[in-house]
Formats: C-alpha cells, sequence, structure tokens
C-alpha cells in the first residue's frame, strides 16, 4: 500500500500557519461527503469556510478527487521545505490542485501522468507536468526534492490510493478541462473533468 499520509496530514503536516486550520476542516468536510457517484459522474463541491472548489469523479476501479490551492499555500508549503526563493515563486505561479486518486477495486488499477491532458480555453490539449519533469528540473537547479507533487506512473493494489499535487501553467481562475486516463481489468479507460477553475490569486 502506498506508505504516504492521506491528503489531510499532507496539508496539515505544519507548513500553513493559521491556513492549515482551514483547509483541515475543509478535507474533513469533504471525506464526511457520501461517495455515491455512479461511474462517470462528477460532483463539485464548495467550502462553507473559504469559498474554495473542490470536484470527485469515479469510473471503473478508479476515483479522484482534486481541490483548488491557493498560491499562497503553495508559497508556504514549498518555503517551510527551504527551497530557494525562485523555485518556490515558478510552481507557486502554476495553477496548482491537491489531488487524491484512488484503487475502488479489488483488482489492480494504474495510472500514468503523462497520458493526461489539459485542455485550454482556445480547445488546445497541453500534457501535464509530471513529477519526474519537476525532480529533473529541481535537480539541474541544484536541489534535490521529491515530496508533494502526484506520482506520475502508479500501480496500486486493491484499497490503494495516492496524492499530491497536479500543476498546470495557467493564471489564478483559469478554467480548464482535463482528460484523464487509468487501466482497470487490462483495459484503458478515459474521463473528463470538465471546467475546472485554477484557485483564485487570493481569497476573497
Amino acid at each position: 500500500m502506498n506508505n504516504s499520509p492521506c491528503l489531510a496530514s499532507f496539508y496539515y503536516s505544519g507548513f500553513f500557519g493559521q491556513a492549515k486550520h482551514v483547509i483541515y476542516r475543509y478535507l474533513l468536510f469533504l471525506w464526511g461527503l457520501p461517495l455515491a457517484l455512479t461511474a462517470g459522474e462528477v460532483q463539485q463541491y464548495t467550502n462553507p469556510d473559504t469559498g474554495l472548489l473542490s470536484w470527485q469523479v469515479r469510473g471503473p476501479g478508479f476515483s479522484m478527487q482534486l481541490l483548488q490551492v491557493l498560491p499562497d499555500y503553495v508559497r508556504a508549503t514549498y518555503s517551510a521545505r527551504g527551497l530557494p526563493p525562485d523555485i518556490v515563486e515558478t510552481i507557486a505561479g502554476y495553477c496548482v490542485f491537491g489531488t487524491i486518486v484512488t484503487n475502488d477495486s479489488k483488482q489492480r488499477v494504474s495510472y500514468r501522468v503523462a497520458d493526461w491532458r489539459y485542455i485550454t480555453a482556445d480547445g488546445q490539449a497541453h500534457p501535464v507536468k509530471t513529477k519526474t519533469q519537476w525532480v529533473n528540473e529541481w535537480k539541474d537547479q541544484g536541489v534535490a526534492f521529491r515530496w508533494s507533487i502526484l506520482p506520475d506512473d502508479q500501480t496500486f493494489e486493491a484499497g490503494d490510493w495516492s496524492q499530491g499535487f497536479t500543476t498546470l501553467p495557467l493564471s489564478p481562475g483559469s478554467v480548464v478541462d482535463l482528460v484523464y486516463s487509468w487501466r482497470y481489468q487490462g483495459e484503458t479507460h478515459e474521463g473528463k473533468l470538465e471546467g475546472l477553475r485554477c484557485a483564485p490569486a487570493e481569497l476573497p
């Protein structure tokens, strides 16, 4: 099983100051909602404390949750880890979603972020930047850091899950579609989350 902490502790591990309490309460709220989705159905939730949005989708053997992450939360996360300011500002300039991927089946499920695409308002499809690409970029800048980004090539046993950031080079408030895929029972499945909205630059 994946030994990473759950996404709640991922956000609640001491990197956000007072903001961590808001996110932690929201994740508890989100997890308290029933996961009674049919295959392909998407549900959108609004954090009652902050107005931040999240999305939840389920497919055969697979479910995923995406949560808006504010740029300041991203800055706090990487600054607390001692990363150089230029690296912190680079990733804070991305549209970031906290992401949970879960194997809901009793068989193996796998996914590759390199196969995922995001579609911008002009209809163009673009590859999603992977954890491996981020790690190599940081390594080239003399920084050995692997934490936080969603693992980009994962195979799950029954009931396993993974979590981390999904990053898109878009400005705050941008609207985007995400095309994602996974393998289950020897077949490749594809889903599309339409109308995802990047987090605002700051809370109202």
